[in-house]
């Protein structure tokens, strides 16, 4: 599996508190860990060009 980060993923952190940054940072290096873990929150991205491009939500409590 390769990791992608968007190109406003740094400012967009930048914007979120310490302990956001922080659940955010954690499940980043979960899924590189491993994958396959069962508390991520994947989530097919329907219109985009690759058939192959998911998204993991963090949690239902940080919008950004």
């Amino acid at each position: 599996m390769q990791f992608r980060l968007s190109d406003t993923f740094t400012d967009s952190l930048s914007r979120l508190s310490a302990d956001e940054q922080k659940a955010i940072k954690i499940t980043a290096f979960d899924l590189q860990q491993n994958p396959a873990s069962p508390g991520l929150k994947f989530h097919r991205i329907d219109k985009s060009k690759d058939k192959h491009f998911w998204s993991v939500r963090v949690g239902s409590a940080i919008c950004a």
